[in-house]
């Protein structure tokens, strides 16, 4: 069946690169490769840090670098050392990089409102959301889950955002110093590990597990963000601290929620996991679980 799959994508790859005009040297740009174009315009008005332009296009450092140091060339943009650490370098644009951005912009518009123009508006309406939902299946695609430092600053942003997520959802608020005490040592291999998953370079989701007793681990800390929901991202991330539960030796991994959290008590049960009895004294925990792994 994933045959013809494959051949339906590379289908729509040509009709999508033909339609768009990809194929012309100098899309959008007035004398500018595409790569070029897509690196001026993800740099935009606020400027870049490169490591996470990196990131976010998934391109090589090297392949990177030639492209900023030929916008740079140009005088489209300007490269600085960063305030806090020299060896972090920031792309900026310049008044001409600015410039060329508003053109790229404005012949992207006119290319969009080409596509949309000979269709009907009840097509036009299937169109945007046939597209919307391609970018969201191609978001799913792309994303990556890796084991993190669990006080790197992406670790601590994914969990800044899950306690405020749980301070508004939760009927009697959440407060962090409350909940069970953690240290990062805990969460770190090999006593633990933590996982973010992230789209091109966006983290959408975090987890973590650690050892509370020979061979049982303890999972904490799993959030999804809302841009990201409906993507199975929450099953797919259970999976992956499954798998690193068992790389650390674990045979039965167990875990605690609220009963706000509906979805996530519906997805831990359909993912093989039981109610037990309380097994700490956490107190925003209304329901405990446990499940042996293979």
């Amino acid at each position: 069946m994933i045959l013809g799959q494959v051949e339906q994508v590379r289908r729509f790859h040509r009709l999508v690169t033909q339609r768009a005009g990809a194929l012309d040297d100098h899309f959008l740009g007035r004398d500018r490769p595409l790569g070029e174009s897509r690196v001026l315009f993800e740099i935009g008005a606020e400027g870049a840090d490169l490591r996470d332009l990196r990131a976010r296009l998934g391109l090589d450092s090297g392949y990177l670098s030639r492209l900023v140091q030929s916008l740079a060339a140009s005088g489209l943009v300007k490269l600085r050392a960063g305030s806090d650490d020299e060896r972090v370098r920031y792309a900026y644009l310049t008044r001409a990089g600015i410039a060329e951005v508003d053109e790229m912009n404005r012949r992207s518009d006119q290319l969009a409102e080409g596509i949309l123009a000979p269709l009907t508006e009840p097509q036009r309406e299937r169109l945007v959301t046939a597209m919307a939902e391609v970018r969201r299946l191609l978001q799913a695609a792309g994303i990556r889950i890796e084991r993190v430092d669990p006080a790197s600053r992406v670790a601590r942003w994914c969990v800044a955002q899950y306690f405020a997520e749980l301070a508004e959802r939760f009927e009697e608020g959440f407060d962090p110093s409350q909940s069970l005490p953690t240290d990062d040592t805990e969460w770190r291999f090999p006593l633990g590990a933590f996982l973010v998953a992230s789209v091109d370079g966006e983290p959408v989701a975090c987890g973590a597990v650690k050892a509370i007793a020979p061979g049982i681990g303890y999972m904490k800390r799993m959030w999804v963000a809302g841009t990201a929901r409906g993507l199975g991202l929450g099953r797919r991330m259970l999976a992956a601290l499954e798998t690193q539960a068992v790389e650390l030796g674990f045979t039965t991994l167990r875990l605690e929620t609220h009963r706000a959290l509906a979805e996530a008590i519906r997805l831990y049960r359909s993912s093989g996991y039981e109610e037990v009895a309380p097994f700490n004294t956490e107190p925003y925990a209304n329901h405990w679980f446990e499940k042996r792994l293979s």
